[in-house]
């Protein structure tokens, strides 16, 4: 316990006084151990996470096995949407128990099992059953991380008082982005040897492995009994659609999250456009991903406190840097196209727009899990999440205008997004108090 009241003062500068709101007293008493593992288990799963990146690792795998191409453009999707979209139901489901930190483990577990199972796919298997056995693996773990994400927040608005959420949420965050340097650089390096089945094979294992140990480190944080509502079948989780319409303050999170979209759906076309000027070079890959690391490192801690202040102030003050980075690519590439060309400017913009997401992907966590308590948080999240899942499908699809706009065409319509973005923030009530 001294340890970890120790790491728990140190990572939120808490001394003496313990202010616990919203939170059960037994709860409270927990608080510094509930913070270190919740803390540990999130960074275990975001290298896990960063070790099996659907936009790296299994994109370089799916062509090793040689699977059909049009398998590269289902990865993301798969990934994000299929965990996303379900979550209505999934909190539904959640809403019967009164203990959820259960529903974390065994979708950790899930998730380890469908990522050693890809593993097992580059060892014994090829081309098309290759690629078809990753699309299902990659279902089934997105299903799982569904399960993971709903739990997750209630598990978190349980455990920990409002005011530190958000420097839990930016310390795992920092975490991963300081391990993807690592994991970025080491990549890098691999593709510089040959494109060993195996030595890919044992490295999503390893994945794997963490997602099990980071289920055993969770299962031990001490949850209490929680509200339940009662479980709901499918017809009647939809019609919890209808919070959108009656909460004001949810729809209206849940529109400006939408417009926040854009700092995920922008990073592609700043790597395409990289590509586009200065080839597809693994040393400038690797600048990339040592960018985004290097980024979630310095800005997650200060998003996190900054979060804590004002979850809303984060929204939109990332919005802001997202849209002002896009715009200024735009700018640059008409009028000063050669110094698009030059090998640093991309990357540090890409090192801007990585600040701003960290910033956004903080902002929204801590605000849902503020704006309501119990089974009304559990719905905040399942709704919020499945909603975000739909418009990513249909939003992601803006790459088809590249022909029509060019990609830094297609960064400034996000980055208008991004505007937008701002504005529906500043009119969102504040739930820090």
């Amino acid at each position: 316990m001294a340890l970890t009241e120790s790491i728990y003062e140190k990572l939120t500068n808490e001394e003496d006084t313990r202010l616990c709101k919203e939170i059960s007293d037994q709860a409270c008493r927990e608080v510094p151990g509930s913070f270190v593992l919740i803390l540990f288990s999130n960074f275990l799963t975001k290298l896990g996470d960063a070790i099996a990146s659907p936009k790296i690792t299994l994109a370089w795998v799916v062509d090793i096995v040689g699977a059909p191409s049009y398998v590269l453009g289902f990865l993301v999707p798969i990934r994000e949407s299929g965990s996303l979209i379900p979550q209505i139901f999934i909190g539904s489901v959640i809403r019967r128990l009164e203990v959820r930190k259960w529903v974390w483990v065994i979708g950790s577990i899930i998730q380890a099992s469908a990522i050693m199972g890809v593993a097992l796919t580059v060892f014994f298997l090829q081309g098309n059953l290759a690629g078809w056995s990753i699309l299902t693996l990659l279902v089934i773990f997105s299903l799982a991380r569904g399960f993971c994400s709903v739990s997750s927040k209630d598990v978190l608005g349980k455990t920990i008082p409002k005011t530190k959420r958000g420097q839990l949420t930016g310390w795992s965050a920092s975490a991963a982005g300081f391990v993807s340097v690592g994991v970025g650089a080491y990549l890098v390096f691999m593709t510089l040897q040959s494109d060993n089945r195996v030595l890919y094979g044992y490295l999503l294992l390893s994945a794997g492995l963490l997602w099990i140990f980071a289920s055993g480190i969770y299962s031990q944080i001490k949850e209490f009994s929680g509200e339940t509502g009662g479980g709901r079948n499918g017809i009647e989780a939809i019609r919890s659609l209808n919070i959108l319409l009656s909460d004001r303050a949810f729809r209206r999170f849940v529109m400006t999250r939408a417009l926040l979209m854009c700092s995920a759906l922008s990073a592609p076309f700043y790597i395409a456009l990289a590509q586009e000027n200065l080839g597809s070079r693994t040393y400038l890959l690797g600048l990339f991903i040592v960018a985004s690391g290097v980024a979630s490192l310095v800005s997650a801690p200060f998003w996190g406190r900054f979060a804590d202040k004002s979850s809303k102030w984060v929204m939109v003050v990332s919005a802001l840097i997202t849209s002002s980075i896009g715009i200024i690519i735009f700018i640059v590439d008409f009028y000063l196209p050669s110094f698009v060309n030059t090998i640093w400017f991309l990357p540090i913009s890409y090192f801007f727009l990585s600040v701003a997401h960290s910033g956004v992907r903080v902002g929204r966590k801590t605000y849902v899990v503020n704006l309501a308590t119990g089974n009304k948080r559990t719905d905040y999240v399942a709704v919020s999440n499945s909603v975000i899942g739909v418009l990513l499908l249909m939003v992601g699809s803006i790459g088809i205008l590249t022909p029509l706009i060019t990609i830094v065409g297609v960064i400034a319509l996000l980055s208008l997004m991004g505007f937008a973005g701002a504005i529906f923030g500043l009119s969102l009530p504040e739930v820090e108090k």
